[in-house]
């Protein structure tokens, strides 16, 4: 109809003959005004654009095969071919039935069996005069609410078949099979152009049509959306509206099955003189790059979220729960929400103060990009649970020709993905709290003898300039021992007054209202009492830790307003409530069904404070200092609920470890942070978080209490699907942060994402990220080791990825002679290497003798809150060799990213006349060579070059090849100021050092009974084919 193709001339129902005339009614190849009956299924040649091909019936074994090639049509995406005057059946392939491994096609209840009903050619039905726009290729962009065909009718659309469609047997089969057998043993077939630069979709399908143009879209009237349609047809190869609503829910059919691979291999066949099947270990696959973020729905979905917001184990969403459970890498997102701004792009800030902030009346969700608007503007319909809602009075805007709101460039929550908003007075309980921090401090002997009072004070007073929020900020401070004490800082006073309060058992507070204190008013009371505090208990030699009522007087002096809680803690807790026994040591548990019980908590005393702390809004960070055991299980239960993180520095001696403390503490105060914030996770329809993973309380069933959050957090939540079968194309996810900022603000950032809805187990392999899925990973197995034995979660996380890949490997198991390889999409291939160095991590690897408890519990903590990037550099780490370009003319080292190029973790690496780094993005490793060069070491190292290196600081001479090694280092740290790397300085051969440090962290070779990488992929490998 002309209203449906505005700007397009209406054509007669029968043109004229002529030499592109349409087929006569008795066929109509080209007709989509129309379902087309599922008992024959269309099959896509690579270049039509303008429909399906004629049909055939299913085994009519006497169609001959398409011809060789297709020329693509010299018009535009609607040209149709000419067609001959009698039917031809001569471009449908035989029909084959599906191959083992894919899903097979069960229609609707409205659909009739394909099986069991076959249809003779619609020859009722008028053809499709030339020139007019099918109406079925006019799909509506992501986020616009596609209308359904008439309930009335009999069949809702053809299913595409989503396998590539390739030449026939005579010309491609020769070329596939000696893909079978790669040329080298081990590397990845490279003779077909799928599997050499795989891609998320079949190119061939229609690639090169372009989007239809909005005025032509029957829809456009209920468009909000500014952006042109996403080529969701064009790259999924999608042909008609009827396609697009159930992509490849059809088993593959129609056409000689394409032999060319669309997968990574890796061949595990025996090596040339050995009997027992290996690889070349120089073949397989490492993650070198790091985290590499998801692009592949850009293009198709732009106004989503920046992925370092939001981001999918797999942006395929499937389409059933049958399809869900067949995907064993787990369904879920990571979020990190207040994620540094990518570099250029800022998020703005949007003040509602006429209408109010935008919000679904019924899910509460906030308006955002793939909301669409009707009425002329006067509605718009909730993207998340499709509600039509009112537009407030001062918010409404017409709509264009085109559906657009005129005032769309004025409104960018309705343009981008991440946004915030100004929060009313109505989204506060209370008025907005000052940024406040609160540092208590154990000064026990063993706390001043590690020199940790002198930096502490030092950072604290250099960063005071710093603090957010000024001139609002408050600040206070306690110490203890074996009593608490108290500081009155009181602007009128000289400076500071203290006050011991011994009685442990009933904790009070004296003067409660002087103790905390305006930064700005009582500056110099605070800088003195900075000042004088190292020397204040110099001479102390008190062993006692009254950790316990210490956080409780701290509890009792912020509860009125929450903040932050800075505890510096250097020995197990003693004395009073919360008081700790040495338990770290029971080498007897290992192994057995009470060694969990290690890394939890002792007692009840350390959650219900966390509880209590929460509540008010009172966030913790612990920097735990000890050469012995001080049960970080315990402390650092009160960051793990409060939205914190721990920092851990074992036997911390301020002339090695004070740059680090110094750092990182400056790190804490000075980044922007979040105050009493709480963070919601909404999912369109049918789809349902079910749990969350990282340091936070959760208040209600889908609430997380933040009281403070930084860009260094990230949460993790788990996904399924609430209903059998979703009905929609497209899944949207919100994730708000309700937040006040430290200027004064309550303020709300929301994050918005789509993704597709897809039916086909092999596109959720293609479209899998492999950071979101070992972030979530990594949160699952911690949590299993504080319930489980450590053995337990490693054997869980590599079932976990056995599973995977045998059900990808069943999806070519038939159509493929995949013999001794290992198969895998080319997004998964670091999903063995990454799950090899989870399992190689601290907090889960080897048993006692492996790791300190509180190094294993600290990593722990840390390791459930990093972002997706921190993690994976974590978990494989750099190694660059640096000798090179320290020895290169001064004119040739500007291009830094040359000696950047990180080399795999195995001891094969190492070159011993080779000065190489290791960097973790926790510490550095600077490992000299038995063989290097005596004058680099001279120059680096000075006189001590011929010391042993575990007594050697790293420190800048005067020469040029030392302050190109201080510029190597400034730059690595600067790619994640997060945390600080301390440089440990080792000599190949020095033992136990050289082995604790880096040996160790070669997590490809093997190593203590572990297995290496190659042993591995063996094993996995094995399980794998064991029930294929």
């Amino acid at each position: 109809m002309g209203t449906e193709n505005p700007g397009r001339p209406n054509f007669p129902m029968r043109p004229p003959p002529g030499p592109f005339a349409s087929a006569p009614p008795t066929m109509t190849p080209f007709s989509s005004s129309r379902p087309t009956p599922p008992s024959a299924y269309p099959t896509m040649t690579p270049f039509s654009s303008a429909g399906p091909r004629p049909l055939a019936r299913f085994g009519d074994q006497s169609v001959p095969p398409p011809p060789v090639t297709s020329v693509p049509p010299a018009g535009g995406p609607y040209q149709q071919f000419p067609t001959s005057p009698s039917p031809s059946t001569a471009q449908a392939p035989p029909i084959r039935a599906p191959p083992q491994g894919q899903p097979p096609f069960q229609p609707r209840a409205s659909q009739v069996s394909a099986s069991s009903v076959s249809f003779p050619p619609q020859s009722q039905v008028p053809p499709v005069p030339m020139g007019s726009s099918p109406q079925s290729v006019n799909f509506s962009p992501s986020g616009v609410n596609v209308p359904q065909p008439p309930t009335g009718s009999l069949f809702s659309g053809p299913r595409p078949n989503i396998q590539p469609t390739f030449s026939p047997p005579d010309s491609s089969y020769s070329a596939a099979k000696s893909t079978f057998q790669p040329p080298f043993p081990g590397y990845p077939s490279k003779k077909s152009a799928v599997s050499q630069t795989p891609s998320p979709f079949p190119a061939q399908q229609g690639s090169f049509m372009p989007p239809p143009p909005a005025s032509s879209s029957p829809f456009s009237s209920q468009q909000g959306s500014y952006a042109p349609p996403p080529l969701v047809a064009a790259s999924l190869g999608y042909q008609s509206r009827g396609q697009m609503q159930h992509p490849s829910s059809a088993p593959p059919i129609g056409g000689i099955q394409s032999l060319t691979e669309d997968f990574s291999s890796l061949s595990l066949a025996s090596l040339p003189g050995s009997i027992d099947p290996g690889c070349d270990h120089r073949t397989l696959p490492r993650p070198l790059d790091g985290d590499v973020e998801p692009s592949s729905f850009t293009k198709m979905y732009p106004m989503n979220c920046n992925p370092r917001y939001l981001r999918l184990t797999t942006s395929g969403v499937p389409s059933s729960q049958s399809l869900a459970s067949r995907w064993h890498l787990t369904l879920g997102a990571v979020v990190c929400p207040l994620a540094e701004d990518p570099e250029g792009e800022e998020l703005p800030v949007i003040n509602y103060i006429s209408t109010g902030i935008i919000r679904c009346r019924r899910c509460r969700t906030y308006v955002n990009p793939y909301v669409t608007f009707t009425d002329a503007g006067r509605k718009w319909r909730c993207n998340i649970c499709a509600l039509l809602n009112d537009v407030p009075g001062d918010y409404f805007a017409n709509l264009d020709a085109t559906g657009r709101r005129i005032d769309l460039d004025q409104r960018p929550e309705l343009l981008k993905g991440s946004v915030e908003f100004v929060a009313p007075t109505d989204y506060m309980n209370r008025p907005p709290m000052p940024p406040l921090y609160f540092f208590l401090i154990d000064v026990s002997i063993s706390a001043v003898r590690s020199g940790m009072i002198g930096v502490v004070a030092q950072t604290i007073r250099s960063c005071l300039d710093e603090l957010p929020g000024f001139p609002r900020t408050q600040i206070g401070f306690i110490t203890y021992d074996s009593t608490i004490h108290f500081y009155n800082m009181k602007s009128s006073l000289a400076q500071p007054q203290m006050m011991v309060v011994s009685d442990l058992d009933d904790i009070f507070v004296p003067l409660p209202d002087d103790l905390l204190v305006n930064l700005s008013e009582s500056r110099t009371v605070v800088e003195t009492f900075l000042d004088s505090l190292p020397s204040m208990f110099q001479d102390n030699v008190n062993v006692e830790s009254a950790f316990g009522p210490a956080v409780k007087a701290a509890f009792m002096v912020m509860s009125q307003l929450g903040g932050k809680l800075l505890i510096f803690q250097n020995t197990l807790p003693s004395l009073g409530v919360g008081r700790l026994k040495l338990r770290g040591d029971d080498l007897r548990a290992y192994g057995t069904d009470k060694e969990h019980l290690l890394r939890l908590p002792e007692g009840s005393f350390y959650k219900q404070m966390a509880a209590d702390l929460t509540k008010y809004q009172i966030g913790v960070n612990v920097y735990a200092f000890s050469d012995k055991y001080t049960d970080i299980a315990s402390l650092g239960t009160l960051a793990k609920y409060t939205g914190g993180q721990v920092y851990y520095y074992p036997n911390f001696q301020s002339s090695i470890h004070g740059e680090k403390l110094r750092h990182e503490l400056a790190r804490d105060l000075t980044r922007e942070t979040a105050w009493e914030a709480v963070m919601r996770i909404r999912c369109g329809k049918g789809i349902r978080c079910t749990s969350y993973h990282g340091n936070f309380m959760l208040r209600s069933t889908d609430l997380l209490a933040l009281p403070t959050v930084d860009c260094d957090k990230a949460y993790a939540v788990q996904l399924s699907l609430e209903e059998t079968l979703l009905t929609t194309q497209t899944v949207y996810f919100q994730a708000v942060l309700l937040y006040t900022a430290s200027c004064g603000e309550r303020r709300i950032r929301v994050h918005t994402a789509a993704a597709p809805v897809v039916t086909d187990l092999g596109e959720m392999y293609r479209q899998a990220d492999t950071g979101a899925i070992f972030s979530l990973f990594c949160r699952l197995a911690i949590e299993k080791t504080l319930t489980n034995k450590l053995e337990d979660a490693r054997n869980s996380l590599q079932l976990r990825i056995v599973k995977a890949l045998r059900e990808y490997r069943n999806l070519y198991a038939v159509q493929h002679r995949l013999g001794s390889r290992m198969i895998y999409p080319d997004s998964l291939k670091f999903l063995c290497s990454y799950g090899l160095a989870l399992s190689k991590s601290v907090p889960l690897k080897g048993g006692y003798a492996d790791a300190q408890l509180d190094e294993r519990c600290a990593a722990g903590f840390t390791m459930m809150a990093l972002p997706v990037k921190s993690l994976l550099k974590l978990l494989y780490p750099s190694l660059i060799r640096i000798d090179e370009y320290l020895l290169k003319p001064s004119a040739q080292t500007e291009d830094f990213k040359n000696i950047m190029k990180r080399l795999p973790l195995v001891a094969e690496s190492l070159d011993s006349r080779g000065l190489y780094i290791y960097d973790d993005g926790f510490r550095f490793v600077i490992w000299f060579g038995r063989m290097l060069s005596p004058d680099v070491a001279k120059n680096l190292l000075g006189e001590d070059f011929a010391a042993e290196l575990s007594k050697v600081i790293l420190t800048e001479h005067d020469n040029e090849m030392s302050r190109r090694l201080m510029r190597i280092l400034k730059k690595l740290r600067e790619s994640d100021p997060s945390y600080y790397q301390l440089p440990y300085l080792v000599r190949q051969g020095e033992q136990p050092k050289e082995g604790l440090l880096l040996l160790v962290n070669l997590i490809e070779d093997q190593m203590g009974g572990t297995s290496g990488y190659v042993d591995w992929i063996m094993q996995i490998h094995r399980q794998v084919q064991q029930n294929t």
